[in-house]
């Protein structure tokens, strides 16, 4: 029976462990279905040791991009809403997908066709800034790993 009380000690010593670095990962972009119009895209942050805040992303395929979030609105209808920046919790996961917070991509490049891959840079309060290789899928294709 000593084992139980080795086992409480390791999970607390495991509950008081640093958090990990702020990191993100999962990255997509989806092409839009009407040339002209915006792309939109995806991804997963984690946050790290202490609370950050993602203030930016860009990347050089797209004239502008955008911080957004989809939302119900009257009647129930969704609406769209252009978001200042949005605050990463301290080992929190924060999630950038479809139906909810997204970055809606401007003018993205012709050159840039489904199965390619596209840099997107993550631009944050620390300074830190994370690049990540984006998978572009076209408009009626289903997301990666769905």
């Amino acid at each position: 029976m000593r084992l139980f009380p080795g086992l409480l000690a390791l999970a607390a010593l495991s509950a008081c462990a640093p958090k990990g670095e702020l990191k993100a990962d999962g990255a997509w972009v989806r092409l839009p279905a009407v040339a002209g119009q915006p792309g939109a895209a995806y991804f997963t942050v984690q946050g790290g040791a202490a609370q950050d805040t993602l203030l930016a992303v860009s990347t050089p395929a797209a004239i502008r991009a955008e911080l957004h979030e989809s939302m119900k609105g009257d009647h129930g209808m969704m609406q769209m809403a252009p978001l200042k920046d949005v605050a990463v919790p301290a080992g929190g996961k924060l999630e950038f997908a479809p139906g909810g917070r997204h970055v809606m991509l401007f003018s993205i490049g012709p050159a840039v066709k489904p199965g390619q891959k596209i840099p997107l840079t993550l631009s944050f309060a620390s300074g830190k800034a994370l690049r990540l290789e984006a998978k572009v899928v076209g408009a009626g294709d289903a997301a990666p790993g769905s």
